[in-house]
């Protein structure tokens, strides 16, 4: 390779060097170049195009379930999505309110345009960052170091640290009934090139499948045979550092619609028209996101599907058909989409399709989103085998602060999944075979009582500090709240209340049970009926203290025995993530372990005893061999099997 890297420089014009190129300008991109040039590095973007930067290609909205925590995890360590949703939603909702914290998320409608322009402008005002329209054809590499990239024209670009993040563009095929269309989402140039120089470099490729479905003209829709669904009277932000007062502006209208037999009759008598069930289709597609025509396969039993309708933005008529993703032929849509209340006479904007697209295996990156076997190299986002515009920000982030980590010689930063559902995300990706597109839930969290996305600024901000990312003034504010939450919890746990006629009045006019002795208002506090907020009358002494400390102070008194629970797991699964093992070992020579955990071991090559515990294939006997071989090891003073 290093032979080939001569004769192409020798030929070509050589730009100058970047510290780092960043391939793709999707939501994983933007978030990694804005990190390296934030660090200090001279930072490229290429992007297919400029008008695609940020480009919202199916969903127009940010969050959701467990994607809303990954958004706060992204503000908390200094990343932009949530600043950018915050200046562009048209509406917002708090999601899961009637349950608990832990799944309590955020999910913003966006305007699609405004999006996208408004991340644009912060890539463009941003120092040591340029953006490139161009199609990378080549990375290029020297003794297993990234050296640099080549363009269409031929042009190389040296740089330090590249890192892919291509979203749905490799090679990628548009689909729907007998046509076949090769572009990108929303009918951009696909990247036809790449592909070929990741598998010259020993890159194992992936072939996925997504979809979107059909935009309608909004004015031909009947709004009045739907369920209006209205954003939150109160707004809350999804960045830290948003003004919460900024965000209370009028709100545009969701509306909620179902499929019905009518509707699956159609699909059930044009399935062989369709290109996911008559093999067309290669691509393996995400299970939690299926077609309309795969709902109604699979969940034969069910009479009937959601349909959101969803504005695209305020300055358009366009309206997603949110549930109803498809590949069939367009006169099935039209059929289809017209036997939903409301929409029996819409037109078509745009047709639904699917996507098929290469990505990498993410067996072969490490935790730090690096690959294993080239230095330099970082893979963020749906290349990594994901879905979703919060998991590609996530990966992004990630891999630009491990990226200008590597180019500055620092220690790279590595989150485990006891500190963040970043860490969940990554880990699950470098640890596990994914036979389809990733997508993060809450139920991926083992600790997702600590993980919540009300206290992702507590769990992360102080990561993004020691990087660099995260300011003085923003690291010192949050060091004050940390105090005042503190202070609080210790002030109600010791401020006792007793059982007057005012008192015992006031807990039966909230169903709460008369107190037969004084007690604290912290033991208040945790009745199922009772918040820290409700109980303000009972306590004159109360500070004034800001919406987020109130928060924190309920929720930590309230859950705090499930709380402290979870810590102590967390303590135990501490204890095995320091259990480092050698780079170097040789799992071949370790008697006792089993042919199939030698293979998945050898194929993952996990980092630590915990990393190793998770694998598929893997199992605890596997894990108390090991352990002992590293014992051994250590006593040896083979040093590199040492915590």
């Amino acid at each position: 390779m290093a032979e080939r890297t001569e004769n192409i420089q020798r030929d070509k014009v050589i730009e100058d060097q970047v510290d780092v190129a960043v391939i793709g300008a999707g939501h994983a991109g933007c978030e990694a170049a804005l990190a390296c040039a934030r660090l200090g590095l001279k930072t490229v973007i290429f992007t297919m195009s400029v008008d695609s930067i940020a480009l919202m290609p199916c969903n127009p909205s940010v969050g959701g379930s467990s994607k809303g925590h990954l958004v706060r995890e992204v503000d908390a360590l200094g990343g932009e999505m949530g600043k950018v949703i915050d200046q562009t939603f048209i509406q917002s909702r708090m999601l899961n309110v009637s349950k608990g914290p832990a799944v309590h998320s955020l999910r913003a409608q966006a305007d699609k345009a405004a999006y996208s322009r408004t991340m644009r402008q912060v890539l463009e005002n941003t120092p040591n960052l340029r953006i490139r329209q161009s199609e990378v054809m080549e990375i290029i590499t020297e003794e297993g170091k990234i050296t640099g990239v080549r363009i269409r024209s031929g042009m190389i670009l040296p740089c330090r640290a590249c890192i892919l993040c291509t979203g749905t563009y490799l090679q990628a095929k548009c689909i729907y009934g007998d046509v076949e269309i090769y572009t990108g989402p929303n009918g951009l140039e696909a990247a036809n090139h790449l592909t070929a120089s990741l598998l010259d470099h020993g890159i194992r490729m992936m072939r996925f499948k997504t979809g979107t479905p059909a935009r309608a003209d909004g004015r031909t829709i009947d709004y009045s045979k739907m369920t209006e669904q209205k954003g939150d009277r109160r707004v809350v932000p999804f960045s830290f550092e948003t003004d919460p007062e900024s965000v209370q502006k009028e709100q545009v209208s969701c509306w909620l619609t179902y499929t019905n037999e009518e509707t699956h009759r159609i699909i059930r008598a044009n399935l062989d028209r369709s290109p996911l069930f008559s093999g067309v289709i290669e691509g393996t597609g995400p299970r939690y996101c299926p077609s309309i025509e795969d709902k109604v396969v699979r969940f034969a039993d069910k009479d009937r599907h959601q349909v959101f309708i969803e504005p695209e933005g305020l300055s358009t008529n366009e309206m997603y058909i949110g549930g109803m993703s498809s590949s069939l032929p367009d006169d099935v849509q039209v059929a289809m989409y017209r036997t939903v209340p409301g929409l029996e006479h819409m037109e078509i904007v745009k047709n639904a399709y699917a996507i098929e697209y290469d990505c990498i295996d993410p067996a072969q990156l490490k935790e730090t989103l690096e690959f294993k076997n080239i230095a330099g190299l970082f893979g963020g986002g749906q290349i990594n085998g994901s879905s979703g515009y919060e998991e590609a920000a996530a990966q992004g982030l990630l891999a630009g602060i491990n990226a200008a980590m590597y180019v500055l010689g620092k220690e790279p930063l590595v989150i485990d999944r006891s500190e963040g559902y970043i860490g969940v995300l990554v880990d699950d990706l470098v640890t596990k075979e994914n036979r389809e597109p990733y997508r993060m839930m809450t139920s991926r969290a083992e600790y997702r009582l600590l993980l919540r996305q009300d206290n992702a600024d507590l769990r992360l901000t102080e990561k993004g500090y020691r990087v660099g990312l995260i300011s003085e003034e923003r690291w010192q504010k949050l060091c004050r709240k940390k105090e005042q939450i503190e202070a609080e919890i210790d002030r109600v746990e010791h401020t006792v209340i007793g059982g007057s006629e005012t008192v015992q009045t006031f807990l039966e006019e909230h169903g709460s049970q008369r107190l037969k002795s004084g007690t604290t208002i912290g033991e208040l506090i945790r009745r199922p009926e009772l918040d820290y907020d409700t109980l303000s009358p009972l306590d004159p002494e109360r500070p004034e203290l800001p919406v987020d400390v109130r928060e924190q102070v309920n929720i930590n008194i309230k859950y705090e025995g499930y709380i402290e629970r979870q810590k102590r797991q967390v303590e135990q699964f501490k204890k095995l993530e320091k259990r480092l093992i050698p780079e170097n070992i040789r799992y071949e020579e370790i008697a006792g372990l089993r042919i199939e955990a030698r293979q998945k071991l050898e194929k993952f090559r996990p980092s630590s005893v915990g990393q190793a515990s998770r694998i598929s294939g893997v199992s605890p006997a596997d894990i108390s061999v090991l352990l002992v071989w590293l014992q051994a090891a250590a006593r040896r003073g083979e040093t590199a099997g040492k915590e």
